[in-house]
């Protein structure tokens, strides 16, 4: 099961963060069809956010058609985002973890890392359209 975080920082709202959560994990495989996401209650007590929050989120993931709402069961996960195993995954990981060392070692820390990586991200795709 997903554990959601937030990241008061990030200038996401949280309902957001939930839903962008939720699609990452789909993507990824580390949610599949069929698994239930975490009750509104767990995830307020977790988060301590308003339970609204929560379900604007699952109302979105709803209007997606990614999961389905079952009264007085729970929320489940229609279906994926991703083609690809995980397995396949698996290498970029290894070279991704070792790079993140890397960065660490040289003294970035976690904001740090995060902006080197989406600027290099952005510029990336902008010299991919040129």
């Amino acid at each position: 099961m997903i554990e959601f975080h937030l990241d008061g920082r990030s200038g996401v709202s949280p309902y957001l963060q939930i839903v962008q959560q939720v699609r990452q994990a789909l993507r990824l495989g580390l949610l599949r069809e069929g698994d239930q996401l975490p009750t509104v209650k767990d995830v307020v007590a977790n988060l301590a956010i308003n339970p609204n929050t929560v379900l604007k989120a699952y109302r979105e993931l709803e209007h997606e058609d990614l999961v389905a709402a079952r009264p007085g069961v729970g929320t489940f996960v229609t279906r994926t985002l991703t083609d690809a195993s995980l397995a396949a995954h698996t290498p970029l990981r290894r070279e991704l973890r070792v790079w993140l060392a890397k960065a660490r070692l040289a003294g970035l820390d976690d904001e740090s890392i995060e902006a080197l990586f989406m600027n290099t991200f952005r510029t990336a795709a902008q010299e991919d359209i040129a």
